[in-house]
């Protein structure tokens, strides 16, 4: 694996992370896992790795996604995710955007994955993607003006923004909007 853009890949996936943190495990909603997290979805011909996955309680209680024990069966221990996640965020990267837009999105779509995110940062500009499920395949939540984008997920809406940080690096935030 090589290493990833630290401002167009790192930083961006620690501030999703850090707000879906406060958004959904925080108040005992669900998981966030972040890297290395095995989704499996057999039907869909899907074994990916993705940058961030979001699991609802809801979602594991009702059967959507269950999580997969390691071969040691240790009590507690998971080394996968089966199913369908509630939420992938995908962060481009020079060797990923083929895999990440065009590859991954209609298997996670064969998966039932209810939102899907991509973020591209690597430009001058931003661009960020929510993709809603419907009637098994995705349609592209159209932003307004101002870039907000509706997430059913949140319910409410949404927005990548970033400015300028020390050194040519980027701050990025994930804002929310209620409806």
């Amino acid at each position: 694996m090589s290493p990833e853009d630290l401002h167009t890949h790192g930083t961006p996936k620690a501030a999703l992370a850090s707000e879906l943190f406060s958004l959904i495990a925080k108040p005992g909603r669900g998981y966030v896992f972040i890297d290395r997290t095995r989704v499996t979805a057999p039907e869909a011909e899907l074994s990916v790795e993705p940058d961030l996955v979001v699991v609802l309680f809801s979602s594991l209680d009702a059967g959507k996604i269950r999580q997969i024990p390691s071969s040691r069966n240790l009590p507690g221990r998971f080394i996968e995710l089966e199913g369908a996640p509630d939420l992938i965020v995908e962060i481009l990267s020079d060797t990923s955007e083929d895999k990440d837009t065009k590859r991954l999105p209609p298997r996670y779509a064969r998966a039932g994955v209810p939102e899907l995110w991509l973020l591209d940062a690597r430009g001058d500009r931003s661009r960020f993607e929510l993709r809603v499920l419907e009637n098994g395949e995705y349609h592209l939540a159209r932003p307004d003006r101002k870039s907000w984008v509706h997430s059913p997920l949140l319910g409410g809406k949404v927005r990548v923004t970033r400015r300028p940080a020390h050194q040519s690096g980027w701050l990025y935030e994930l804002e929310r909007e209620l409806a």
